[in-house]
């Protein structure tokens, strides 16, 4: 979820079946979607894994709740374990977050990884 590349993408670059809300509907939820953001709440309980999936937008992160995790790409490969970070997100802590391929996030903390993702959908040509 943390991350300081920027890109843009279409929902078209990895199969709908990837999507977050289709691939890890457990772990996703919308609270809002129209043609210019998706509102999502995302929860990771401690021990959870999220299935593989991706996120086709830049997004802005509000922390609700942190935990450590470990995010891994689509293939398993470790790309961010969150107790290397300088710092501690706490609770009301606004992160930016780039577009996010084919990837699993493992929480390895006691607490709930809760963060709101309202996602930048590119404006309709």
């Amino acid at each position: 979820m943390i991350n300081d590349n920027v890109g843009s993408s279409t929902l078209g670059e990895w199969p709908e079946s990837l999507d977050a809300l289709t691939a890890a509907p457990d772990h996703h939820a919308v609270l809002l979607e129209n043609d210019r953001v998706r509102v999502l709440d995302t929860r990771i309980g401690p021990g959870q894994r999220t299935s593989v999936h991706t996120h086709a937008w830049p997004s802005v992160l509000y922390v609700l709740g942190w935990s450590n995790f470990i995010r891994f790409d689509g293939d398993g490969n470790m790309v961010l374990d969150s107790r290397t970070l300088a710092s501690r997100p706490e609770k009301g802590t606004a992160l930016w977050s780039p577009i996010l391929g084919p990837h699993f996030v493992r929480n390895v903390g006691n607490e709930e990884l809760r963060v709101i993702a309202v996602e930048l959908k590119s404006p309709r040509a």
